[in-house]
């Protein structure tokens, strides 16, 4: 019965990342279809820095002490095949100490409050592991673009890592990898959207979310898998509500990439499934992530071995 349970969640994945391309590749006129849908959707611009409004019913959840553990079915796109794994989302609400950036471990004037997501990846191609975790940091005072990403990727080649730092107008980048093209360089990019905050966004309010022609970094793990220029690149993005949530695409012209998220259509707005559509060892494949369980914890309290239970009523 689990195993059906599984696959059937699997299959509304597959069902929902065929919705989501054939909505961004059809063509309603001659304009091209995706891009005057988009134009037809209320903009919402991404530079607005406006106080968010956190009502009792949010405090209540996300102030309560537990974090949020979400786990998926993973179907990542690796080396022209489609790769099984597992992914964990960890959302929690923490003080952030805004000059050193980092989580403040005592009240100080300069704290800020923020959600902060801890995503990982985890898939095996042929003999060896990859394991992919990011940090974004966004700022729960007022509307505004992530303050921090960072990311790590570790395989049996090597590792990479790559960090963001809010710098005013722009983000202070830091790289280093194992590639000698890549190596360690610190560079800087615009302050625009950067794809690894949307699901943390999308958590706030999804109504919210930016929409129209705009620019934006896309995720951290897209460009390290991909080995592409980090930079702000030309997107589109749309919201669409459906009878059981919402859908939040974004398509990049020039990447050949669509990406897009699902969430429920009521507070607290959980991610349900999530697909990446790319150019991937050749041809075109679709990676998807597919909900299995949610549970709130103090998880950094239940590290003896009793605890493993909890991965097993995760699906891990």
């Amino acid at each position: 019965m689990i195993i059906f349970t599984v696959n059937m969640e699997i299959m509304k994945n597959v069902i929902f990342a065929m919705f989501i391309l054939m909505l961004l590749s059809c063509k309603s006129n001659e304009d091209g279809g995706d891009l005057a849908f988009a134009k037809a959707e209320s903009s919402t611009s991404q530079k607005e820095a406006v106080a968010i409004n956190l009502n009792q019913e949010f405090k209540d959840y996300w102030y309560s002490g537990t974090a949020e553990i979400s786990s998926y079915e993973l179907s990542q796109a690796r080396y022209g095949e489609m790769r099984n794994g597992k992914a964990v989302m960890v959302f929690v609400t923490e003080p952030f100490d805004a000059t050193e950036q980092v989580k403040a471990d005592q009240n100080a004037p300069d704290n800020i409050p923020v959600m902060k997501l801890n995503a990982t990846r985890d898939f095996n191609t042929g003999i060896y592991p990859y394991s992919m975790m990011s940090s974004t940091f966004v700022p729960l005072d007022q509307r505004n673009n992530a303050v921090k990403v960072a990311s790590s990727i570790q395989e049996w080649c090597g590792h990479t890592y790559m960090q963001f730092n809010e710098a005013g107008d722009s983000y202070d980048v830091t790289l280093h990898s194992y590639f000698q093209s890549e190596g360690n360089r610190d560079f800087t990019v615009p302050n625009v959207m950067l794809e690894n905050q949307i699901p943390v966004q999308l958590r706030i309010d999804p109504l919210a979310m930016p929409t129209g022609e705009m620019q934006v970094i896309p995720s951290t793990e897209y460009l390290r898998l991909k080995h592409i220029e980090t930079k702000a690149y030309p997107a589109t993005a749309s919201i669409r509500t459906m009878e059981d949530g919402y859908v939040y695409s974004i398509r990049y012209a020039d990447l050949n990439r669509i990406i897009a998220f699902k969430t429920e259509k009521e507070f607290p707005y959980k991610i349900l499934s999530w697909m990446e559509r790319y150019n991937d060892g050749g041809s075109p494949m679709v990676s998807t992530g597919t909900h299995i369980k949610t549970i709130k914890s103090a998880y950094w309290n239940k590290n003896s071995n009793a605890d493993e239970a909890l991965r097993k009523e995760l699906g891990l």
